[in-house]
C-alpha cells in the first residue's frame, strides 16, 4: 500500500488563518500515489460563499469538483482554505467558478478536471456555472454530480 509524501506541507496539522483573498490562499498538492490509474476525486463544497461585486450582499453555491489526478493531488484543507477565502471577496459567478477551476489546473494539472457551480437565485434568477477541460478518460466511471436545478420552495 503506497503511503502519501506530505512533507513539503505547511498547512495540514498547523494552525492557519483564513486568507483574505483567493489570490492570497495557498494551495498545496500531494504525490499521487495511484499514477497510471484512472479514477475520480470529488470534493463538494454545499455551502460556499462569495459576494456580488455590485451590492456587497452574500452569494451562496453548491460546488462540485470532480477531477482525474496525473502527478498530483489537491491536498484537501488547502482547498478547503482556498474556497473560503472567497467569503470576502466579490466577483461574478461565473468569475468565481472559472477562477477556482484555473487554480486547480495550474497546480495540478489533471488528466481531466470539471467544475459545477450551482448558485442560489441572485435577482431571482439562479445562475449555473459548468466548465471542464476537455473530454474525460475513456471508460472513466463518472458518477452524476447530484444537484438537482433550483427549483424552488415547490
Amino acid at each position: 500500500m503506497s503511503q502519501t509524501d506530505v512533507s513539503g506541507l505547511s498547512q495540514l496539522g498547523a494552525k492557519v488563518d483564513l486568507p483574505q483573498s483567493p489570490d492570497q490562499a495557498v494551495l498545496e498538492r500531494v504525490p499521487s500515489g495511484n499514477r497510471g490509474a484512472d479514477f475520480l476525486v470529488r470534493f463538494t463544497a454545499p455551502e460556499f460563499t462569495s459576494l456580488c461585486p455590485m451590492t456587497g450582499q452574500p452569494d451562496f453555491a453548491h460546488i462540485v469538483i470532480d477531477y482525474v489526478p496525473d502527478e498530483w493531488l489537491v491536498e484537501s484543507k488547502s482547498l478547503k482554505l482556498f474556497l473560503h477565502s472567497f467569503r470576502n471577496h466579490g466577483a461574478f459567478h461565473e468569475d468565481c467558478t472559472i477562477d477556482i477551476a484555473n487554480r486547480l489546473v495550474t497546480l495540478l494539472s489533471p488528466r481531466w478536471l470539471r467544475i459545477g457551480a450551482y448558485w442560489y437565485p441572485r435577482g431571482g434568477i439562479p445562475i449555473d456555472v459548468f466548465w471542464q477541460t476537455g473530454k474525460p478518460p475513456e471508460g472513466l466511471w463518472l458518477p452524476d454530480q447530484g444537484v438537482p436545478t433550483y427549483r424552488g420552495r415547490g
